[in-house]
């Protein structure tokens, strides 16, 4: 194989996600992080906002993206959800190949992709580990969010994949509801055994 072994982590709202993509960080495994790569292209100087600003006129200013104003043009309306989609999606794109190019001598990378599942993204992955939690634990968390509601929470959860579902359709999954040392060993055991089928496949 002329290319790591591609992992893509995904895990819905409060399941730990980042700390879990944090962890394999500190493993040595390269981390690219959709979501980080987006606020950077939507942030102050970010290289999106003249596409943005011309398909939905107001949502930007000097600090980036006004996201209630973005929200207002797209929130509910699936056609011009489409039109954004149509602007980030190759953009970021453009970001995961660089990153795998810059990494291409690595034995393991991962691909935080919060909507893997969502998006049909397990076509461009190896291997899909999806970080889970009680649902009592994730509740608490999401709550504990500044700014966020029952209802809010609620209705995200509404447009994500059913944990259940992502567990059942994952080849790993590692557990957050548990003591953060727990979960660290599990993450280290994963990266071994994931380091061994890379080499297999070489």
């Amino acid at each position: 194989m002329n290319r790591p072994l591609i992992i893509g982590l995904t895990g819905s709202i409060g399941m730990g996600k980042s700390a879990v993509a944090a962890m394999f960080e500190a493993q040595g495994v390269p981390v690219f992080d959709a979501d980080a790569e987006v606020r950077r292209m939507q942030g102050p100087g970010g290289a999106l906002l003249g596409a943005i600003e011309a398909a939905f006129p107001g949502s930007t200013g000097p600090e980036g993206v006004d996201r209630d104003a973005l929200g207002k043009h797209v929130f509910g309306n699936p056609e011009e959800l489409g039109r954004l989609e149509a602007i980030m999606h190759p953009a970021v794109a453009e970001r995961r190949a660089e990153f795998l190019a810059a990494n291409a001598d690595a034995p393991l990378v991962v691909f935080d992709i919060p909507l893997l599942f969502e998006k049909g993204g397990e076509d461009m992955v190896d291997v899909v580990i999806v970080v889970s939690a009680p649902h009592h634990v994730q509740r608490e968390r999401v709550l504990a969010r500044p700014a966020m509601t029952a209802h809010k929470f609620e209705k995200i959860l509404d447009l994500q994949t059913p944990d259940h579902h992502k567990r059942a359709r994952a080849d790993y999954v590692v557990h957050t509801g548990v003591p953060i040392a727990e979960t660290e060993a599990e993450v280290a055991a994963l990266v071994e055994r994931l380091m061994t089928e890379s080499q297999s496949r070489s």
